[in-house]
């Protein structure tokens, strides 16, 4: 399974102006590309809303070689309820510490050189305090599991990940493609994984031609397919195939295929701007504060 990759992680967000601010002023990270749709996704990117919707990738770098974090905001919903289901990315970065510190931006530390920080809306980043070792400065995004076992054949079995270490005793486990790709960890917690309305996605890339295979083996072993085989289409840029497929505790996963992905996830120079004049042209905050409403919760 060397040909897949790890590609990003989906968050829900409800405030544009704030989580631009932490992921690239806090964080570090550079706008890849943005993106804006008048109506929701047939593969449900931006969860279960119908209306219009904006995609923003953030990251250190390019997807071809980094993992990075995929926004998407849904004009008129202002939160969404967090579950347990996502524990956190860890990244090595001093200038995120030292950018949080300067900022003032709250930070904990939860072990000897490590910070824990929450984007806006709740979600958790754990900063190791020195250079990263490789390009990419993304370590690992660490998912709650209720059954560590059967979700570590879950990954490793059907989807061909490399389990890279385990530890019955701590319930956790770290799996992957590459040694220079983004990990995945899984978790084991007491009781049920709770999604809420926030729930996220992880993605992967893979070859085209194994996406038909994929989803006939996830109907053989009888496993939870979301999205069948789908193809996604982007105004002006590549249209790509997917497949959304449900881990044992419900998390979901979308393969998407490799080809016609690095044509559409190369960096847009303009990325900044439009997410800028995005943001601008947004008056939906305005909106709902003149009336003396509140966004809508998800």
């Amino acid at each position: 399974m060397t040909s897949r990759r790890a590609l990003h992680f989906v968050f829900k967000v409800g405030n544009r102006f704030q989580t631009a601010h932490f992921f690239r002023d806090v964080l570090g990270m550079k706008v890849l590309r943005h993106e804006e749709f008048e109506e929701g996704c047939k593969a449900t990117c931006n969860g279960p809303y119908d209306g219009k919707w904006s995609k923003t990738m953030v990251g250190f770098g390019p997807e071809d070689d980094h993992f990075v974090a995929e926004l998407t905001y849904n004009y008129g919903i202002g939160d969404y309820k967090l579950g347990n289901d996502f524990m956190g990315i860890t990244l090595t970065s001093s200038q995120a510490v030292k950018n949080a510190r300067k900022l003032e931006w709250p930070l904990s530390e939860v072990a000897e050189g490590v910070f824990e920080i929450e984007a806006p809306g709740g979600y958790k980043f754990y900063l190791q305090n020195h250079i990263p070792p490789r390009a990419d400065p993304v370590l690992k995004v660490t998912l709650a599991v209720s059954d560590l076992q059967k979700s570590v054949n879950y990954w490793s079995n059907l989807l061909g990940m490399n389990i890279y270490e385990q530890d019955e005793e701590k319930q956790r486990a770290l799996l992957g493609y590459a040694e220079n790709q983004c990990k995945l960890e899984l978790q084991g917690i007491k009781g049920s994984v709770d999604h809420a309305a926030a729930f996220g996605r992880i993605a992967f890339s893979c070859p085209q031609r194994e996406l038909p295979d994929l989803e006939d083996l996830m109907r053989r072993e009888n496993q939870k397919i979301l999205t069948p085989l789908v193809s996604l289409d982007t105004p002006g840029k590549a249209t790509v195939q997917v497949v959304i497929l449900a881990d044992p505790d419900g998390h979901e996963i979308c393969f998407v295929g490799d080809e016609a992905f690095r044509e559409l996830s190369r960096m847009d120079p303009e990325g900044n701007k439009l997410l800028d004049d995005a943001m601008a042209a947004d008056k939906s905050d305005e909106w709902f504060a003149t009336r003396n409403k509140l966004k809508a919760s998800g």
